[in-house]
């Protein structure tokens, strides 16, 4: 007896259970969540710096200043979210110790497209060079060509001669010896 009670009352449930899903109407509506793509701000500029310093080179001093300032007659860059981004010109002097200019140049994106792949020369801004060392006849400065708010960047070396001529090259040196790294050197230095 108690078994057809308990019986009855699973069956009863059971039925109940099949009359509440019965009565419900399908719906075609699809619940998830809303995600907004954040919405562009005002094109977002890379704070000016000057890098100024002394240098001992060729037996001489000179004096190196690096001077990075946000450009609105440059072509703005955007991100995939559509967020703009200001580009640079970086104006590299270098003076002898009397004052007078050995060389002046004002850098932009431009002047190191041809070390750039597509992406960059769309998407990329000049973001610094700096005074990197007194190599011989030479002057080396590391610049860089970034993807905005990333770590992603084209590390390049610049190099001024004693006689004023100023190559670019890609710095691709982390991998290779010290005697694959000059003739590297020489086959990829390029005038500006």
């Amino acid at each position: 007896m108690k078994t057809n009670v308990i019986y009855t009352v699973m069956v009863g449930c059971l039925v109940a259970s099949l009359m509440a899903c019965g009565n419900k109407q399908k719906s075609n509506d699809i619940i998830t969540k809303t995600v907004e793509m954040p919405k562009p701000q005002e094109p977002v500029r890379l704070q000016p710096y000057n890098d100024s310093r002394d240098v001992s080179w060729i037996g001489k001093q000179y004096h190196v200043n690096i001077n990075r300032q946000p450009s609105d007659s440059l072509p703005m860059v955007k991100d995939e979210t559509g967020q703009q981004f200001v580009d640079n010109y970086i104006t590299m002097e270098v003076s002898r110790q009397d004052g007078s200019k050995f060389y002046s140049h004002k850098f932009t994106k431009k002047d190191f497209d041809k070390y750039l792949d597509d992406d960059y020369r769309e998407t990329g801004i000049l973001e610094g060079l700096v005074f990197d060392k007194a190599d011989g006849d030479w002057l080396e400065f590391a610049a860089s060509v970034c993807h905005p708010q990333t770590d992603e960047y084209i590390p390049l070396i610049v190099r001024l001669s004693r006689m004023g001529q100023l190559t670019v090259q890609r710095d691709s040196q982390m991998d290779t010896s010290p005697d694959e790294s000059q003739k590297q050197e020489k086959e990829q230095d390029d005038e500006i």
